[in-house]
């Protein structure tokens, strides 16, 4: 009880360090296109705050401004006390590149500053359309054509007129085609233009093949004020609207050399033992990172005379830095023998993008020493265990003798009272209906091929059965299906060394 006092401290204590005095202010976007409004929001941490007077920012004057509290309580080292976080927010319209000034903010008598931010002004990436219609969506790439393995990026053109009132976008649907892979790019750009709102989605595509292919159009819910239909408080339902984009056809160019890869990736193996028992087995790890896409790439397996090889399945991860698709491509190995045995050599090709040229991906090979083979013998043994009043001889299975150890007890018999019967009672009703359910239990669950695999692994040497039944637990588990483990053989198995 007294440590759990100490850890409840600790944590209200280290609660305390996080809600420590300081400023930050952030704005909702650091690039913006001109006439669009930016929002500046300065955050303090602590009691006793006095913001500045902000009416201008670079020289551009503040359309609007608010503020808001939230309070809380945290302990210290010098006991409870209340903190609290006021936000100012800022609306403002910058007409040229300006950096947002450092300002000053006073908490508790001390000042803080918060840092500046730059700003910069873009042109509007969306195209001019010809349109009366209230809402459109238009689907465009980057490149006109690529090459295999090439990225690209998708981007998505929302346009909403301004006209329009209480509206919502909902269940965006990313491009699609199966001659591409395509990874969406987490968030979006929103801003106006010609009478529009215009929301930006974007994607990153790589090409698989060669050809001229179709990119599935984008889709989007428009959710609008269904003006024939109210509830009972007699508001507008809403109804959705589906809107579609174009589609659009993309060139993809041949490759000059066939490789296995096409991207800028690295290789590394990690091989836990290279000296191991028989049947004994060694884990081989093989890890490719780096941009392009993994995704369509199959390792080759091994195949090794006398050595029983298993592989899982690869695990692939691809993931957006900026707009640069990177990957990760992790396989695993096992291999199993009674003898000595090497792991070859192997050499993956790639078209490296950043460089125009073929290079070679290098596996190095592994010289793996296995130790002899050891099988156990049975022989007819006589041991003796030493006791306090004569010796027990303890024979093998093969003797037909038997030596019976007559043990005498003694025991004592005390007063029995009434509650002691009483609980005796107890005890034994709930054991009649506890033991037969928790036997129940056991035998739902007699053995899991996992623990089943850690105890049978420990004697593989001792008997051909055990370790036949080791290699289809292995297998099994590295995700060969067609292996077929029969039950009733493996309970046996198992009891033996229980």
């Amino acid at each position: 009880m007294q440590n759990l006092g100490k850890i409840i401290w600790i944590s209200l204590l280290s609660v305390g360090l996080v809600w420590a005095d300081g400023v930050e202010a952030k704005v909702n976007t650091q690039e913006v296109v001109k006439g669009n409004p930016i929002q500046l929001e300065i955050k303090a941490t602590g009691d006793d705050v006095v913001f500045p007077r902000i009416q201008q920012i670079a020289g551009q004057y503040i359309r609007s401004s608010g503020s808001a509290t939230q309070s809380s309580m945290s302990l210290g080292p010098s006991g409870l006390k209340s903190e609290s976080i006021t936000t100012y927010t800022y609306l403002f319209v910058p007409i040229a590149n300006m950096t947002i000034p450092s300002y000053t903010v006073k908490i508790a008598g001390t000042d803080y500053k918060t840092k500046a931010i730059d700003i910069k002004i873009v042109k509007a990436a969306a195209p001019k359309i010809q349109s009366s219609d209230a809402f459109y969506m238009l689907l465009k790439s980057n490149k006109q054509s690529v090459s295999v393995g090439e990225s690209f990026v998708l981007t998505s053109y929302l346009y909403v007129s301004q006209n329009l009132r209480s509206i919502q976008i909902e269940k965006y649907t990313m491009p699609k085609s199966s001659d591409f892979f395509i990874k969406t790019i987490e968030g979006n750009k929103q801003y106006t233009k010609d009478g529009y709102h215009i929301v930006e989605f974007q994607a990153v595509a790589i090409a698989k093949k060669e050809g001229t292919f179709n990119i599935d159009p984008t889709q989007v819910g428009i959710a609008m004020p269904d003006k024939s239909r109210r509830d009972i408080w007699g508001n507008y339902r809403m109804k959705i609207v589906p809107l579609l984009s174009n589609a659009l056809s993309m060139e993809v160019k041949t490759q000059k050399q066939t490789t296995d890869l096409i991207g800028d990736f690295k290789i590394s193996t990690k091989i836990d033992s290279q000296k191991v028992k028989a049947n004994t087995p060694v884990n081989l790890i093989v890890n490719i990172e780096g941009k392009g896409s993994l995704e369509d790439f199959v390792f080759p397996e091994y195949d090794i005379a006398g050595v029983t090889v298993y592989s899982d399945e690869a695990k692939v991860q691809s993931r957006l830095v900026g707009k640069e698709l990177v990957s990760t491509y992790v396989k695993s190995f096992a291999f199993i023998s009674e003898e000595s045995f090497s792991i070859p050599a192997r050499s993956i090709s790639m078209y490296e993008l950043s460089t125009k040229s073929v290079k070679n991906l290098e596996i190095p090979a592994y010289e793996l020493e296995v130790e002899a083979k050891k099988r156990v013998k049975n022989t007819n043994q006589t041991s003796a265990v030493q006791t306090k009043d004569k010796n027990i001889v303890l024979k093998s299975k093969e003797s037909q003798e038997r030596t019976e150890v007559i043990v005498e007890k003694k025991v004592e018999v005390e007063k029995v009272t009434w509650w002691m019967l009483v609980l005796s009672f107890v005890f034994g009703m709930l054991a009649m209906y506890i033991l037969p359910w928790l036997a129940t239990l056991k035998r739902a669950n007699p053995y899991s091929e996992a623990e089943a695999l850690k105890t049978l692994y420990a004697h593989i040497g001792e008997d051909e059965a055990v370790e036949e039944m080791v290699r289809k637990l292995y297998a099994k588990k590295h995700g060969d299906k067609s292996v077929e483990i029969d039950k009733k053989d493996l309970q046996e198995l198992v009891s033996r060394f229980s």
